[in-house]
C-alpha cells in the first residue's frame, strides 16, 4: 500500500492506495474510501514476447571430424619459451610435457592433448610468442 500527502489550497490530504488493477484504483483519502476509474487505455508493453515452437526434429549430436590427423598446440597466453622438451620425430603420449611457457612471471606447462608423433616445432627457447601462436604440431 502506497501513501501520499497532498496540499491543495492550504488543505492537507492523505491518500492511501489500497489496490490497483487494470484501470480501477481503490484508494482512501483522509479516511474515506473511493474507487477511481482511470480514463484512457492502460499502457501495454511494446516489447514483443517471443514464443518458439517445439523442434520437429530431435537434436542431432555434433559430428566431430575425426579424420583430422594433425593437432596444433597453440600458446594459451603471450609469453616466452623457457624450455622445449620434444623435437621433431619424438613420440608423445597424452599429457606428456612438451614445453614450458613463461607468462607474467609464471611458468606454464604445456602438455600433449593426444598421443602422436611430433611433426613440427615452430618455436625456440627464449622466443616470445603471442596468444594463439602455433608452437608444436603433432600427427
Amino acid at each position: 500500500m502506497k501513501s501520499y500527502k497532498f496540499k491543495v489550497n492550504e488543505t492537507g490530504y492523505t491518500v492511501n492506495i489500497k489496490s490497483h488493477e487494470d484501470n480501477i484504483i481503490n484508494l482512501e483519502v483522509n479516511g474515506s474510501s473511493y474507487e477511481v476509474v482511470l480514463k484512457g487505455d492502460v499502457k501495454t508493453s511494446k516489447t514483443p514476447t517471443l514464443v518458439r515452437s517445439a523442434s520437429k526434429q530431435p537434436a542431432v549430436p555434433l559430428k566431430v571430424n575425426s579424420t583430422a590427423k594433425t593437432t596444433t598446440i597453440t600458446a594459451p597466453i603471450p609469453g616466452v619459451i623457457l624450455s622445449l622438451n620434444v623435437k621433431v620425430g619424438d613420440t608423445v603420449k597424452e599429457n606428456d610435457l612438451l614445453l614450458v611457457l613463461e607468462a607474467m612471471k609464471m611458468e606454464n606447462n604445456i602438455t600433449a592433448e593426444k598421443p602422436g608423433v611430433v611433426k613440427a616445432v615452430k618455436v625456440a627457447v627464449g622466443q616470445q610468442v603471442l596468444q594463439d601462436a602455433v608452437m608444436i604440431e603433432i600427427e
